[in-house]
């Protein structure tokens, strides 16, 4: 309670923060197996405008981690999302190609960001 008070947060707010940070920590400290590249994911935009991978690579990753797949698969959306950006931005960063569907998605929450943030409906209800 003093922590929360000390942030100017509602207990529960500084709770849901502070469990945010962990599982991003968590994330941030993944370990991508040896011989596994950004490309085997087959990042894609599906017609219908969702993003799909495949998540067999995610539970490589969460293996060589330690980390539990239900993390990245039955918890929010940035958790997946997290580990793909920080994935690529260290791919890219150690020289790896452009891979056109994550420069796009990078670019779309940069502008949404620009503008305040996005709204996210579900498809075929905008």
């Amino acid at each position: 309670m003093r922590a929360s008070r000390a942030a100017s947060l509602r207990l529960t707010d500084w709770i849901v923060n502070a469990v945010e940070a962990y599982m991003q920590s968590q994330i941030t400290a993944a370990v991508i197996p040896d011989g596994v590249q950004f490309s085997d994911l087959r990042l894609a935009r599906d017609p219908d405008g969702m993003v799909s991978f495949d998540w067999s690579v995610i539970d490589r990753i969460c293996a060589a981690s330690g980390l539990s797949p239900s993390l990245l698969r039955d918890g929010p959306e940035d958790n997946a999302a997290s580990l793909i950006v920080a994935w690529y931005n260290a791919h890219r960063a150690g020289g790896g190609a452009p891979d056109p569907i994550a420069e796009g998605l990078i670019a779309e929450v940069r502008i949404e960001d620009e503008h305040g943030g996005g709204f996210s409906h579900t498809p075929g209800r905008a």
